[in-house]
């Protein structure tokens, strides 16, 4: 069974999550973590129950989701997994931090990369992909069928949905992801979103004013 550990980060509250079974193994997706204490907490956490991190993943790679991103790799020794659509964003960041008063360290950059339908494997569970651009080009969604819960992102959060305002962001090429992949799902999946607190997509199809 997948145990699901949430932190929130940064000055944009965002949101980081550990995932892990009993082999210990886990993957760290989205590090926030931003300043000393942060980290500190994080690494921590993984510290006291003994978690192997084994994948560090992104949903996006705008730059409240990758702020820990360097932290990550260096000190569990990670290659980062994200979809290619980000590529170019995430090579900004460091200029896009600036903007933001972040002092960004330079996130390393994927030898390969995620697509719908993959699957990331880590101790005895796995997280299958899919491809829901329109916040960002190549924003992706972590997906567990067993246990039925996503990981969203800034795709869908609790009655609202991501910006589209920022580079690369598409309102319908949003909504299309979230109605034919998201709300193809039974309603019982729990959101777990990239701000924010879990919904589950039965609510969200039901009080989500956006998608109405």
């Amino acid at each position: 069974m997948i145990k699901i550990q949430t932190f929130t980060f940064n000055a944009f509250q965002e949101n980081t999550y550990v995932l892990f079974d009993h082999t210990k193994e886990c993957v760290i997706i989205d590090p926030g973590c931003y300043d000393e204490y942060e980290k500190r907490h994080f690494s921590e956490f993984i510290e006291l129950n003994q978690l192997k991190p084994v994948k560090l993943l992104n949903t996006h790679s705008h730059v409240d989701h990758i702020l820990g991103n360097r932290f990550v790799a260096d000190i569990y020794k990670l290659k980062l997994l994200m979809n290619e659509n980000d590529l170019p964003g995430l090579k900004r960041t460091v200029d896009y931090g600036k903007v933001y008063g972040f002092q960004v360290e330079e996130s390393p950059v994927p030898e390969e990369f995620l697509n719908e339908g993959d699957t990331v494997l880590f101790g005895e569970s796995q997280l299958e992909v899919l491809f829901t651009p329109g916040h960002s080009p190549g924003s992706i969604t972590f997906l567990n069928r067993e246990q039925k819960f996503i990981i969203s992102g800034d795709v869908l959060f609790l009655q609202s949905i991501g910006r589209t305002d920022l580079p690369g962001g598409n309102h319908q090429t949003l909504i299309e992801s979230i109605k034919t992949k998201l709300f193809k799902l039974d309603d019982h999946f729990a959101v777990y979103a990239g701000h924010g607190p879990a919904t589950s997509i039965g609510h969200e199809k039901q009080h989500n004013p956006f998608l109405s």
